[in-house]
């Protein structure tokens, strides 16, 4: 699943275009490397997301299909 598609079918970020622009400015990573909008993201996957001064760390268990 593409990492701008996970961070909106967790909950974690409320819109997918954030998500993706989270992603181009380099405020999301996936096990230590930048990653894309469009990066796959699988089960075990470690995911840093910086908000401000709120860094987020992440543990993917398991994947969702909804949005």
């Amino acid at each position: 699943m593409r990492i701008d598609k996970y961070l909106k079918s967790a909950r974690i970020i409320k819109r997918r275009t954030i998500a993706k622009e989270a992603c181009e400015q380099g405020r999301v990573l996936i096990n230590g490397k930048i990653a894309k909008p469009g990066a796959e993201v699988e089960i075990g996957d470690e995911i840093d997301i910086i908000f401000g001064t709120k860094p987020m760390k992440i543990k993917v268990e398991k994947l969702l299909e909804h949005t």
